[in-house]
């Protein structure tokens, strides 16, 4: 069947693409017979990262969303329970004790979770919890800003109370790794690669 040189070129070019990268990243040629515009998705991949730049990211989020948690879980391990404990009496939340353990082990566990990219979408529910419970019993009355610049004196910078926007960026954050995958180096990633790695079972006769 003949083919247009312009629609050859393109194969080869297409051909040759794929033979050098892996991954997508978006092209753009024309077809001079008919003067239309066309697109492409090509794999691309890094040959240096090993992996799909579109996907690393979720590297990036996991670090700082998986430290964060374990950072306010250890500190308030660090404080005491009980001092949590007495500020969540304060607030009128329901059986303290119980619930400042639980927001601890949910902060460092999920936190961890998170940071290896390991159940991401299970540890994401309690952690979206305990954001939603701090933002409504806490922030929501002091507005959107986490940072306030109250008053620069000789000693420090002083701050008021934070808003919820640490709390919106959190969830933000988790939403997106539920949605667009843990990404490399998580657990997650391995677990999926290895049950798509299975030999397809033989039909039985």
């Amino acid at each position: 069947m003949w083919r247009h040189p312009s629609s050859r070129r393109w194969t080869h070019s297409r051909r040759n693409s794929r033979a050098t990268d892996r991954g997508w990243y978006r092209t753009a040629g024309i077809d001079r017979a008919h003067e239309t515009a066309m697109t492409q998705d090509i794999p691309l991949r890094s040959r240096w990262l090993g992996g799909p730049l579109t996907a690393w990211w979720a590297l990036a989020l996991r670090a700082i969303v998986g430290y964060g948690f374990m950072a306010h879980g250890f500190a308030k391990l660090f404080r005491g329970a009980g001092a949590f404990a007495t500020i969540l009496h304060g607030l009128g939340v329901p059986a303290p004790d119980l619930m400042a353990w639980a927001t601890i082990l949910v902060e460092i566990c999920g936190g961890l979770s998170v940071l290896l990219g390991a159940f991401v979408w299970v540890a994401s529910i309690p952690m979206v919890a305990v954001l939603l419970v701090a933002m409504f019993t806490v922030h929501l009355p002091y507005g959107f800003s986490s940072i306030k610049l109250v008053a620069v004196t000789n000693a420090r910078a002083q701050f008021g109370p934070p808003g919820y926007e640490v709390d919106l960026l959190y969830i933000a954050c988790l939403a997106a790794l539920v949605l667009g995958g843990s990404g490399p180096f998580s657990v997650d990633g391995l677990i999926a690669r290895r049950s798509t790695s299975k030999p397809a079972p033989r039909p039985s006769r």
